[in-house]
């Protein structure tokens, strides 16, 4: 089996670069396909991210892929962990700011779930990149919760990183490269 193109379904144009740069890599479009995501809320990013792939495969029968992210704050038990992208939209960095103020401990992790969902076959595929909350937003570029996350072994936020760097620390990064293994080990199979 042969896959060369492969849509995502997103409507955010910052998750279709980043993992668009990633696949690139491995010989793989990755076209953008807006079809009614069904929101499922579970604690698992896993789980919500598989059964948003498998309805929009049943939808439209094209290799496809539905990926989810979180950012996992240590100090606040996990929060917002898979409700981020509601979160974000409700408080937003300034809303996270403000519940870490005071805070010492600022360890924080991003994750992220690729679920692939082909003819006959579905896998998900993890990320994780571990790092710290800056004490302010930081930096232009990215979106979401990036201006104020630092990745370990950096002191630059991922907002104030390119596509290109965020992607060599990056949760969606790794997670694409996992899946991008994948299929390239079904091509070689094949």
């Amino acid at each position: 089996m042969r896959i060369r193109e492969l849509y995502l379904v997103t409507s955010n144009r910052h998750k279709l670069v980043e993992a668009s740069n990633v696949l690139r890599e491995y010989g793989i479009e990755l076209k953008p396909l807006n079809v009614a995501k069904v929101e499922v809320q579970s604690e698992s990013l896993e789980e919500v991210a598989l059964t948003a792939a498998r309805l929009a495969f049943l939808s439209v029968g094209k290799p496809l892929v539905v990926e989810d992210a979180g950012l996992f704050i240590e100090a606040l038990g996990g929060f917002p962990g898979p409700y981020s992208s509601y979160v974000y939209k409700k408080i937003g960095v300034k809303g996270i700011l403000k519940l870490m103020e005071g805070v010492e401990d600022r360890r924080a992790c991003f994750r992220s779930a690729a679920a692939l969902a082909l003819p006959g076959m579905e896998r998900v595929f993890v990320g994780e990149v571990c790092g710290f909350i800056a004490r302010e937003s930081r930096g232009s570029g990215g979106f979401g919760f990036d201006p104020i996350f630092i990745p370990e072994g950096e002191s630059r936020t991922f907002a104030e990183m390119s596509v290109e760097e965020k992607n060599r620390y990056s949760h969606r990064a790794k997670a694409f490269r996992r899946l991008a293994e994948f299929l390239s080990n079904l091509r070689e199979a094949g």
